[in-house]
């Protein structure tokens, strides 16, 4: 949720972000009248509770039928109180409707338009060339033995997959690394909740424009998360947390759930855009005014991954309208697949400012004693994707692949993934 204060004092810099993203203005407006409208009932509401206040002591000091005549303007009072607190709290929950409905303002500098408009920060690594024609990651990891998409159609439906033998290795080892640079970096580890309550998927602004992208269980009231991001909003909500030895940070490993409703011919072949798939994501609690420091180092880990990785990749500053609500700049990181002569998203970090935090009342205590809500930052790790990037960069002409240097303590040491005859 954004700052009510910001709202109030700086109206046009939020309008501004509205029409960066391609989101309605006009909400900004409605939001503003809504914030006059609750104030001035509850101001009324609490201008005629003082009057209460006054007129029952004069009850209580008066006699016969001036105490009759007090008595009635009580109960007409009373009454006229009653509707103002409705009145109040009504109020309330249209100011509170309207104003969530209100993206987090984007970071000065972020890329006005959709999903095309990003712009590049970099480019890193060189491209692989190859002498022969490569195959895709799907045709390696079948020669491999490494992924399975036949028998995971078989058990589960489309858009699942089993990794087997090398591949169920290769993903573990790729966690394992990140781990490592998680812990490195004083992060601390958590093995989270893949269901959570309504509230904390709300909280985080993952029930909005995209909602249907999430699985629902209704007989439980729960949702399967799309990302750890959510349980780590929620593992401090409605705390006050003690940062004044620096931030709280945590990296969250699990496995993850998204329905890809609206991508239907998208990406159907292999494991790049699944239902089911596990990832390491660090979320930091910061001040607001560190956070975009924090957020590029989290992007400074992301990328050391990508090249312990060996992966030709870029750096891509996500346009407005492709943030999401809760983010206020998002950074993807996009590696080289060379089969579609494309670059595709790998991993993300999001700067969500103090949006998450209000929502899910996470604050801290300023130096005056007062408190404040905190900023929240989040930024993927490693995650089952990468195995496409690393099959096929690292591909040979026989269909084996050999292991990124890093990588290789984490496979006992293997060099080469062979082909199963």
């Amino acid at each position: 949720m954004i700052d009510p204060q910001l709202l109030r004092d700086n109206p046009d810099l939020l309008k501004a972000s509205q029409r960066a993203r391609g989101e309605s203005v006009e909400l900004v407006d409605i939001a503003l009248a809504a914030d006059l409208n609750r104030r001035g009932a509850i101001a009324e509401s609490e201008s005629l509770r003082a009057t209460q206040k006054t007129l029952g002591k004069q009850v209580a000091q008066a006699s016969g039928e001036d105490k009759s005549v007090l008595l009635a303007k009580a109960q007409q009072l009373a009454l006229r109180v009653k509707d103002l607190a409705q009145l109040a709290a009504d109020a309330e929950v249209e100011f509170t409707r309207s104003v969530r409905g209100i993206a987090n303002p984007v970071i000065d500098g972020v890329p006005a338009g959709g999903e095309e408009n990003f712009a590049t920060l970099r480019e890193m690594g060189e491209r692989p060339v190859f002498d022969f024609e490569p195959r895709d990651h799907l045709e390696l990891g079948e020669k491999l033995r490494a992924i399975d998409m036949v028998r995971g159609a078989k058990v589960s439906g489309s858009r699942f997959y089993f990794l087997r033998g090398i591949g169920a290795r290769l993903e573990i080892a790729l966690m394992n690394m990140a781990l490592d640079k998680a812990l490195a970096e004083d992060f601390e580890p958590l093995i989270t909740p893949t269901l959570v309550r309504p509230e904390i998927m709300d909280g985080t602004g993952f029930l909005g424009a995209h909602a249907d992208e999430i699985y629902y269980l209704p007989a439980d009231d729960l949702y399967l998360t799309g990302t750890s991001e959510v349980a780590l909003a929620g593992f401090h909500s409605g705390e006050i947390l003690d940062l004044s030895d620096g931030p709280r940070r945590y990296a969250g490993w699990s496995t993850c759930y998204r329905r890809e409703a609206g991508s239907g011919g998208k990406d159907t072949r292999g494991i790049l855009r699944v239902h089911q798939f596990n990832k390491l994501e660090m979320f930091s609690y910061v001040l607001p005014e560190t956070a975009e420091a924090e957020h590029e180092r989290l992007l400074s880990f992301q990328e050391s991954m990508l090249q312990a990785c060996e992966l030709s990749y870029r750096v891509i500053d996500v346009a407005a309208g492709d943030l999401g609500s809760s983010a206020a700049r998002k950074f993807d990181i996009e590696a080289w697949v060379p089969t579609q002569n494309a670059y595709r998203e790998l991993t993300s970090t999001s700067n969500c400012t103090t949006y998450q935090a209000r929502r899910l009342d996470i604050r801290h205590r300023t130096e005056s004693g007062k408190t404040a809500a905190v900023a929240t930052l989040n930024g993927t790790l490693a995650t089952t994707r990468w195995i496409v990037a690393i099959l096929e960069t690292h591909q040979q002409a026989d269909g084996s692949v050999r292991v990124p240097e890093a990588l290789r303590p984490y496979l006992g040491g293997l060099q080469v993934m062979e082909p199963v005859q």
